[in-house]
């Protein structure tokens, strides 16, 4: 075909032949890219940079939802190289992920889970929508137009390897948790594309049965803090690796906690192609209440995930040890102004050594949160374990103005990051590498916790708009779900990178919005 006398394909600028490529579906494209060598080069050039593709659907059938946000993403030239779905709790889990792992592809790590609401754009009429389902995912009495849909999220990441790492758990007693397992399986996949342990960035996805706040600290104690961690604590999955010895299904010796995404950076790219880089960024949905107090006698109750810490405490400075109603009378008190449907949390600094198998003990210090269950004259009812004597701890409520506050506040960092990029020369910023063409946005992705949206700021898409007022026309998804993920430091937001180790850091969080920015810095050899 190249050798053909006039007329023809054979005939075709390059720009234009990319031009015509760059507007084929995603399979189309696949074969196109077959025809010939100037072809298969062409199409390299209209996919040299990270893609992010995404869609949702309400429609309430559901090979239907399915069918039109696939059409969706894969509308346009794509190779993915990695996908996550979310759907409504009467979409069948299973089904949807036998769907799309058999449209995407065997080779292509698949997460599909339940979520409590999605966001996104609509495949079908493109308005952007944050769409709240927020019922518990043990709720099937719904109505039957209701908790239906699904959003999907495809990539491609030149320069980078992903794959989906489950974290198992042995299913004869005692049943653990095999963390440590887990965190190396992330490292050894990292060294072995990239060379180096820790890895971009890491999607996770936490089952609604496994205590996901150890895996949580063990990951931040073993990863750089370049490693950027987000996901959802407390859901429902399935998942596909890119590599079968992974996959579990139907294993008589193992379950599963959790999965996480990996995404690192590949030693064996081609020439020319850019770096990719991930941003993470929290709005923050919490306020503390009252003074500092400090756990005076600590009870554990219940089995596996039904958990729960029964507590007295002692306001700092004084030495009377406060029961339950009256830490709880005390900090309604401190609320008599507010709105009492606000939610409680503590939130707990505990300062622990951690390890991964042999290697050096050091010393962590983290901020972790608690929802309060209730209390009596004897005790404060809280859920969750990993409580000590002696823990500092402050009561903590969900509060709209706060979220909204920080909302604006994430989308001034955006701007930030924005003048970074169109401004390099006069900023040092991590992102930016010197020479070559502007550092530009890809996509995003968030997580949202199901008790905001729009019942909660009172108007629609408020999580969403520090995002979409940047980076218009870029695509955004993601989902609600209860327990957001995302690793970040506690001081000011111009803290250098936590160096101090006494300092608390925090990565589960409640009330909050986690938003992944990914951009891509093009090498000086892309075209």
């Amino acid at each position: 075909m190249e050798r053909g006398r006039g007329g023809g394909v054979a005939l075709l600028s390059e720009d234009l032949l990319q031009n015509i490529l760059s507007r084929l579906p995603a399979l189309s494209f696949a074969n196109a890219g077959c025809v010939s060598r100037s072809w298969r080069r062409a199409a390299g050039a209209v996919l040299s940079r990270p893609k992010l593709a995404s869609a949702i659907s309400l429609n309430p059938s559901f090979q239907d939802a399915v069918k039109e946000v696939l059409d969706s993403v894969l509308s346009r030239p794509i190779r993915p190289h990695f996908a996550i779905a979310c759907i409504g709790l009467k979409f069948s889990l299973e089904r949807t992920h036998k769907l799309i792992t058999k449209k995407l592809g065997s080779a292509t790590p698949v997460i599909t889970s339940v979520a409590r609401g999605i966001i996104g754009s609509d495949a079908i009429s493109e308005e952007f929508k944050e769409v709240k389902w927020g019922v518990d995912v043990e709720d099937f009495n719904l109505p039957a137009n209701k908790d239906r849909g699904i959003v999907l999220i495809v990539g491609f990441m030149p320069g980078l390897k992903v794959d989906a790492i489950p974290l198992l758990r042995e299913l004869e007693e005692p049943g653990i948790s095999l963390i440590d397992k887990f965190v190396m399986d992330i490292r050894n996949f990292s060294a072995a594309v990239s060379g180096c342990t820790s890895p971009t960035g890491i999607v996770m996805f936490g089952d609604k049965h496994a205590d996901m706040k150890p895996v949580l600290e063990k990951m931040d104690y073993a990863m750089s803090m370049e490693t950027v961690i987000l996901g959802e604590e407390s859901g429902h999955f399935i998942y596909r690796s890119g590599d079968d010895s992974r996959n579990i299904s139907g294993s008589l010796k193992n379950s599963c906690d959790g999965v996480a995404l990996v995404f690192a950076r590949d030693n064996d790219k081609p020439q020319g192609v850019g770096e990719t880089q991930f941003h993470v960024a929290l709005s923050t949905g919490v306020v503390p209440v009252g003074p500092t107090h400090k756990a005076a006698s600590v009870k554990v109750k219940g089995d596996g995930s039904e958990r729960s810490t029964w507590l007295t405490a002692r306001r700092e400075g004084l030495k009377e040890a406060l029961d339950g109603e009256r830490l709880l009378h005390d900090i309604y008190d401190e609320m008599a102004n507010e709105n009492a449907s606000h939610d409680l949390y503590i939130g707990v600094t505990k300062r622990r050594k951690c390890s991964i198998g042999s290697e050096k003990v050091r010393w962590v210090t983290t901020l972790e949160f608690h929802d309060v269950l209730g209390g009596d004259e004897e005790y404060l009812f809280v859920d969750g374990v990993g409580i000590k004597t002696g823990d500092p701890f402050r009561f903590y409520r969900s509060d709209s103005d706060t979220a909204l506050s920080s909302c604006r506040r994430v989308s001034e960092e955006f701007r930030n990051l924005k003048q970074a990029w169109t401004h390099k020369n006069s900023y040092h910023f991590r992102g930016v590498a010197d020479g070559g063409d502007k550092t530009e946005v890809c996509g995003g992705i968030i997580f949202s916790c199901y008790g905001r949206g729009d019942s909660f700021f009172g108007q629609a898409n408020v999580d969403s708009s520090p995002f979409l007022e940047n980076f218009p026309g870029f695509p955004l998804a993601g989902i609600m779900c209860g327990g957001e993920i995302g690793r970040v430091h506690l001081s000011s937001a111009d803290h250098q990178g936590g160096q101090e180790e006494s300092s608390p850091r925090s990565y589960l969080h409640y009330y909050s919005t986690v938003y992944l920015v990914i951009s891509h810095t093009p090498s000086p050899l892309e075209s």
